[in-house]
């Protein structure tokens, strides 16, 4: 019976992959049938429902043993060499690391301020099948840092991924962006259409202004007695206390606070973090008030207010595929706006994950990435 099941979802997987690869996959947007197109609700109901049917035949099939790419079958152990070196961008160097072959794909990370490391080891695996390239964004990282502050900005840093490209002697690439990584892949993606076979982006947003809507939202569903200190702590400020040294950053208990009521409860699913730790905050603070503001955690007034992409989408002509969390509730509903603005992309929503899809679940993340872009 087992088998007989496993026969049933890889079949299924393998006509919903077809599907997809012809751009008619139901998330699309793109239907045949006119009778699909007279009940949107119901319409609606469908696309949910195959959508979990497909995730669910991904999961039961295992590893992707039947119907895979062949570079995804892998019998043998297999060497990848890794490449890392620095891009100079007027002055100002820039990090990148790389491993794999084929077609070059290209990873940005969140912040703004990480570093790519988050994205380690969970990646790894679409080196399988592309010349994975990840990069930390200026000032970021491993990346040179600029004396005047005001140099950080979404649209510096598509730039720096466009001399990547460049110097890389790259042609057209695919671009991943998770969470502000995916803000920088969007600007890019305005500016340099051309330079794309494929856009993907996870767990991000295309408005600030619609972000911070979220973000208020968020504040308020905090457990009653955190919310109260949180909001004392932003009303004292939260740069220049504590020791000099700490005068760059927020508070300790600041961000003990917001990591373990507000963080860890709406980015993580459980089962995945054995190894958070809420004193942690892991951005490059320079970077991070410059871009997300002085103000806390709860509203973006830095130089982020620039993005408010959602009109300038509608746009772009570009294959993308848009990835959520099923309980993803911080970017869920702006995903599924970015999905409607971006005419033929597909829409992603993988179960049991939260902002950080990869983590959450690696497998299914980077199949559908990989089957998307090939």
């Amino acid at each position: 019976m087992q088998t007989l099941c496993r026969k049933t979802c890889l079949k299924a997987t393998r006509r919903v992959l077809l599907e997809f690869r012809r751009k008619n996959w139901i998330a699309s947007g793109h239907f045949q049938d006119e009778e699909l197109r007279m009940n949107t609700r119901a319409l609606q109901a469908k696309r949910l429902i195959l959508g979990f049917l497909i995730v669910g035949a991904w999961a039961h099939a295992g590893p992707f043993r039947s119907g895979a790419l062949a570079c995804e079958n892998s019998q043998a152990p297999q060497i990848y060499p890794t490449k890392e070196g620095f891009l100079d961008v007027h002055g100002l160097f820039v990090y990148y690391t790389e491993t794999g072959k084929g077609a070059p794909l290209i990873v940005l990370h969140g912040g703004p301020g990480a570093t790519h490391n988050y994205f380690l080891p969970y990646l790894l695996p679409l080196a399988r099948c592309n010349r994975l390239i990840f990069m930390d964004e200026r000032g970021s990282g491993r990346s040179g840092k600029l004396q005047d502050p005001s140099g950080y900005t979404v649209d510096q840093m598509a730039e720096d991924v466009e001399a990547l490209r460049r110097a890389l002697g790259l042609r057209r690439i695919n671009l991943l962006g998770h969470s502000f990584g995916g803000v920088v892949a969007q600007a890019y993606a305005l500016r340099y259409p051309r330079n794309l076979s494929h856009l993907i982006l996870a767990s991000t947003f295309d408005s600030t202004t619609e972000l911070n809507r979220v973000l208020a939202g968020a504040k308020a569903r905090i457990d009653p007695a955190h919310l109260k200190r949180i909001e004392e702590l932003e009303k004292e400020g939260l740069y220049g206390k504590g020791e000099p040294w700490e005068h760059g950053r927020y508070p300790l208990e600041y961000i003990q606070l917001v990591n373990s009521w507000f963080y860890y409860p709406t980015f993580y699913e459980d089962r995945t973090t054995a190894n958070f730790n809420p004193s942690a905050f892991g951005v490059a603070w320079d970077v991070y008030r410059e871009m997300a503001g002085s103000d806390g955690e709860f509203v973006n007034d830095g130089n982020l207010k620039s993005v408010e992409f959602a009109q300038r989408l509608k746009s772009l002509e570009v294959p993308t595929l848009v990835i959520a969390g099923e309980d993803d509730a911080l970017t869920m509903d702006i995903l599924r706006e970015i999905h409607a603005n971006i005419a033929g992309s597909s829409f992603l929503v993988l179960p049991r994950s939260k902002h950080f899809t990869f983590i959450d679940q690696p497998d299914l993340f980077n199949a559908a990435v990989t089957r998307f872009v090939h």
